[in-house]
């Protein structure tokens, strides 16, 4: 269990650094966390959440073509979408509009230095 609160504060480290008005994906953070190909066990986790304490901004974290595959984990179908439009990013039909504009790609980072903060 211990190996996946790691991979999961791994996660959530990533997804704190993304940019209101941005959004990335679950494959996205696998690879800026070292863990290319993990991007089901990188949506596990953001289904996992909203047990983590702290502000984490879930609703910014999508599928490879844009969608909101992740509303499920919110209170209710719509939070996802009113959250990102609230940043001012367009949904149509459950997919993010101007994906590519509005995409942002995490570095490949080392986040033991950063463990503390």
């Amino acid at each position: 269990m211990s190996e996946n609160n790691d991979f999961f504060s791994r996660v959530y480290g990533v997804v704190k650094l993304i940019p209101a008005g941005r959004v990335t994906t679950y494959g996205a953070v696998a690879a800026a966390i070292g863990s290319p190909g993990a991007a089901r066990m990188v949506g596990w986790a953001m289904n996992k959440a909203f047990s983590h304490t702290g502000y984490l901004p879930a609703h910014r974290v999508v599928n490879r073509n844009g969608m909101l595959t992740g509303k499920h984990a919110f209170p209710n179908a719509n939070t996802m979408q009113e959250l990102l439009e609230s940043e001012g990013v367009r949904v149509k039909n459950d997919k993010v509009m101007d994906f590519q504009k509005v995409f942002w790609a995490p570095e490949v980072i080392d986040l033991s230095h950063h463990e503390n903060s």
